[in-house]
């Protein structure tokens, strides 16, 4: 089919196969993503834009389809067994969701989708497929990418499969645009998968600043039961080696040596579920927990809505954020535009998100005695803390959903003329 590449992008088809945006972030293979999926349709939009999300369906109970906002749908399709896959059995499925996404469009006027955004690189091979079906561009985001996670795995996380790598390689030959996080994450893909860098649009993703804004510390720790005089360390995210919460508890063990008097009003909450190569090992974090002799400090709290976690964010002294690789690190934007400083890796986009001694420190290993020192410096050190929370909430002001949404059309029309150039060639 030709491209109608003079039309604006008036409906899009977004695919996120593996993970869906109504699921509850923290929980399963839920995480960041989903986040950006919903805000990036909703904000799409408001601005006039109809938006129709295909995921696989996990339960049979799923309805068809979910108007999760005004001008956005979320279309359940059915591909595989309801539960029990894996994300690494996922890719057996791609042929019979590619087969529903397709006949969706089909059973629409001719020329009903103007783009398609695919989500990690599962979604890029269906998006694929239908920017040749359906005659329009194709805008992928990696989201993780396996070379990068290959660097700089875990202690005994398992690497990402070679088919994962082919089919990564796949996508970034297919895309009319490949949207990067970060420079970095641009960087990546132009160094590591020899992307095209005139192909390469940075997008940063925002944060709802609605919903993650400064409030009253002593509030927030009354409505969670945190004593007001806490020393709150929080971790927010998927218990998994990759988000390194392991690091922190190790980090705030040697802490507590060094510094015994802070045991007493010391709080680390760890706030979300076993995901990924996690639920390997789903009760190895209390059990670490257990043999640091941190019991009396962790607490483990199931995965939060945004607004509690909000909550949360607004009740810490810090938030840390120990990962060995992150593409943006939304958790880091979050707690920032709560006003509250970061500890974070100095890896992947956690330096764009975090500027090292305005908003919060940044730690170039993940070594205990290192990050055991950032955290007691944000805790101790005279004025630092109050600096970085100034700091943290002023950058966050940087990162708004509505710029991400207009940068990202801006995109899908970059995306049309690339391909209309393409076929005019």
């Amino acid at each position: 089919m030709s491209p109608d590449v003079a039309r604006p992008v008036r409906r899009l088809a977004m695919i996120s196969l593996h993970t869906s945006p109504l699921d509850q972030p923290g929980t399963g293979d839920a995480g960041g993503m989903n986040v950006y999926v919903i805000e990036l349709a909703r904000r799409l939009a408001r601005q006039g834009i109809e938006v129709d999300v295909f995921t696989r369906a996990t339960s049979s109970a799923l309805p068809p389809v979910v108007e999760a906002a005004d001008g956005v749908q979320v279309r359940h399709v059915h591909a595989g067994p309801y539960e029990g896959l894996s994300k690494d059995e996922l890719p057996g499925q791609l042929c019979v969701f590619a087969r529903e996404v397709l006949r969706t469009e089909a059973a629409q006027p001719r020329g009903h989708y103007d783009a398609v955004h695919s989500h990690y690189w599962l979604s890029g091979q269906v998006g694929a497929l239908a920017r040749d079906r359906w005659g329009v561009p194709l805008v992928h985001t990696m989201h993780t990418m396996a070379r990068v996670k290959n660097e700089s795995l875990a202690e005994g996380d398992t690497p990402e499969p070679e088919a994962r790598v082919i089919g990564e390689q796949q996508v970034v030959e297919a895309a009319d645009v490949l949207v990067a996080n970060t420079d970095i994450e641009a960087k990546q893909l132009i160094n590591l998968y020899d992307a095209d860098p005139g192909r390469v649009e940075v997008v940063h993703p925002g944060v709802d600043l609605e919903v993650f804004r400064p409030a009253p510390q002593a509030a927030a720790r009354a409505a969670l039961g945190l004593p007001a005089d806490a020393q709150v360390v929080l971790f927010a995210g998927r218990i998994q080696p990759l988000k390194a919460p392991d690091v922190l508890l190790r980090a705030v063990a040697v802490l507590l040596e060094r510094e015994p008097a802070l045991r007493d009003r010391l709080v680390v909450p760890v706030v979300g579920g076993p995901s990924g190569s996690g639920l390997e090992h789903p009760e190895s974090l209390a059990e670490l927990t257990a043999a640091l002799g941190l019991g009396d400090v962790v607490r483990f709290v199931p995965p939060v809505a945004q607004s509690q976690l909000a909550q949360w964010y607004a009740a810490a002294t810090l938030v840390a954020v120990p990962s060995y690789n992150e593409s943006f690190g939304l958790v880091a934007a979050e707690a920032g535009a709560c006003g509250t400083p970061v500890v974070a890796a100095a890896v992947g986009g956690l330096p764009t998100v975090v500027r090292d001694g305005r908003s919060g420190l940044l730690v170039d290993t993940h070594d205990d005695a290192d990050w055991a020192h950032a955290l007691g410096r944000v805790l101790t050190e005279p004025g630092l803390h109050d600096r970085l929370a100034a700091g943290a909430a002023a950058q966050a002001r940087e990162f708004s959903w509505d710029a991400t949404a207009t940068a990202m059309l801006e995109t899908y029309e970059r995306a049309r003329q690339l391909m209309r150039a393409e076929v005019t060639a």
